[in-house]
């Protein structure tokens, strides 16, 4: 079995497309719809990273990351941000990437970007060390 992901996302479709690019992708999937049960999730399941989208009702992936890194069971766990609001201007995006790592993101992901430079980048955050 591969790595455990649980993949945090509001919308039904793209969570659905996400798991399955993922799963055949050798990873052991657990979903979440927002950010409070993705919390319950990760400190029940422990996967080996989160990838969670930033906008969501209820708490939104900053808030979960936040509550995450705060709890000593699950602060080790590697988060992935995935936004859809990435400005196109090269800097604007830079500055959320570098915002998103300060709080203790692993990573800061684009929707755009095709799926499987997402599962790679993934793989990538992985496979990097601490």
């Amino acid at each position: 079995m591969g790595p455990k992901i649980l993949i945090v996302d509001d919308d039904k479709d793209f969570l659905e497309v996400l798991a399955t690019k993922f799963t055949a992708s050798g990873f052991n999937v657990v979903t979440a719809d927002n950010g409070e049960e993705a919390i319950t999730k990760a400190k029940t399941e422990i996967p080996d990273i989160i990838l969670s989208d930033v906008k969501m009702p209820k708490m939104d992936g900053v808030q979960a990351l936040l509550k995450l890194k705060e709890d000593p069971k699950t602060a080790h766990i590697r988060v992935v941000l995935l936004t859809a609001f990435g400005d196109p201007q090269q800097e604007i995006y830079s500055n959320d990437k570098r915002f998103a790592q300060e709080l203790g993101a692993f990573e800061y992901l684009l929707k755009s970007q095709d799926l499987d430079t997402i599962v790679s980048r993934v793989q990538a955050s992985l496979a990097k060390g601490t």
